[in-house]
């Protein structure tokens, strides 16, 4: 949705640095880009049909039975009910017969005409009509709540004529308002149409900035609002938290929609765990899947710890749990049987022995040679015999 003014400085586009209000209809909410607009068309079989965007991206189908020449983004004069309204161009050729098609609208004699295009005198004056639209917005709001009507008002839409005021509200329930449209019909002297409209089109009339940091889909560039069910977030495992899956209309968020696809298609391939996993070691619960990793994550009763198991794995003991048999564990079937202490250290306690015995034996040789040793040598402190023929001389 880039700027289409087409202002340019040294090769580069600009822009008009109008801050959103481009007049030529490249800055605005909900603008399309007509790709068959440089092809070469045949005059004479030119779609007759154009679209026509209003205030806050609002867009009806208007029939150019003139032939006036249009460019898209031009201010044109349209037919109304009650008079004729203001809009702007913003799709016209093959591509506004493919929109009709989607859109299941029929090329009949319904559609109303488009009358000429909108002169400055016609600009100026709905431009003083809009300035009516807040003031009248804040006024209304006030005698809802003095009727104590169930209903919120979103916005107020005045005819480029001044002949007549759409109200957009959203309730739940049915409301009657047959006493606020006397009320505001006398007090704003237009003729008054209240329009009930959905909260997702409140918020895409409205528009804002959503958790993502960007404007909101349904502003800029959704137009089919799809249903939202909570299985959605299920499928992808998210948090239930109304709060975190709701937008800003106070529904599930339309973006759980987009890559549910890609989720349910990764999911046919994880197996469904809906009781315990048995094992020798206990029940092990599901406690968390990564879908596209296939990977699931299992943790049992009373263990802090989580287990990692690939899908093929989960399926070999679903099988084994259905066929009555349980795994040693999670990763293993059977437990590896351990050899006890002392027969790894039976080698060694023999060669012990036989050191030891050694030992003994030269112990026991060593002490026999001392003794045998101190029996053939007198005794230091034995004295020598007496002489009896006496000393020598």
């Amino acid at each position: 949705m880039g700027c289409a003014c087409g202002t340019k400085t040294d090769g580069k586009v600009t822009g008009c640095n109008n801050n959103g209000a481009c007049q030529t209809g490249g800055c605005n909410k909900m603008n399309v880009f007509d790709w068959l607009s440089n092809m070469d068309m045949p005059v004479e079989n030119r779609f007759s049909i154009v679209e026509v965007r209003f205030k806050n991206g609002r867009k009806d189908f208007y029939r150019n039975s003139d032939d006036i020449t249009l460019i898209t983004g031009d201010a044109i004069i349209v037919e109304a009910p009650t008079g004729h309204h203001l809009g702007h161009v913003s799709l016209q050729g093959e591509l506004v017969r493919l929109q009709m098609q989607k859109k299941k609208v029929a090329n009949d004699d319904e559609i109303k005409k488009v009358y000429r295009i909108a002169t400055q005198k016609d600009l100026e004056k709905f431009e003083d009509i809009r300035k009516r639209d807040l003031p009248t917005l804040f006024r209304t709001r006030e005698i809802v709540r003095q009727l104590n009507l169930n209903m919120k008002l979103s916005d107020v839409e005045f005819q480029a004529d001044n002949t007549k005021a759409t109200f957009f509200y959203s309730a739940e329930d049915r409301v009657d308002f047959r006493e606020l449209i006397k009320l505001l019909a006398s007090e704003f002297k237009v003729r008054v149409e209240m329009r009930q409209i959905s909260l997702r089109q409140e918020a895409g009339r409205l528009g804002g900035i959503g958790v993502c940091g960007r404007e909101l889909c349904c502003s800029t560039w959704l137009s089919d609002f799809k249903n939202v069910a909570t299985s959605a977030a299920r499928y992808q495992n998210l948090s239930l938290n109304p709060s975190k899956l709701s937008g800003q209309c106070g529904r599930l968020k339309c973006c759980l929609n987009y890559e549910l696809e890609t989720y349910m298609e990764a999911l046919k391939d994880i197996p469904e765990v809906e009781v315990p996993l048995l094992t020798e070691q206990g029940e092990a619960r599901l406690q968390k899947t990564d879908i596209f990793r296939k990977i699931m994550w299992f943790g049992y009763k009373e263990d802090n710890n989580w287990y990692p198991l690939r899908i093929d794995r989960v399926n070999e003991i679903l099988e084994m749990n259905r066929a009555g048999k349980k795994p040693a564990s999670l990763e293993v079937n059977v437990e590896m049987v351990k050899e006890p202490v002392s027969k790894l250290n039976s080698d060694l306690e023999t060669m012990d022995r036989k050191y030891q015995n050694k030992s003994k034996k030269k112990k026991k040789n060593r002490n026999q040679g001392k003794d045998r040793q101190a029996q053939n040598q007198p005794a230091k402190n034995q004295q020598p015999r007496n002489n009896p023929k006496g000393p020598r001389k």
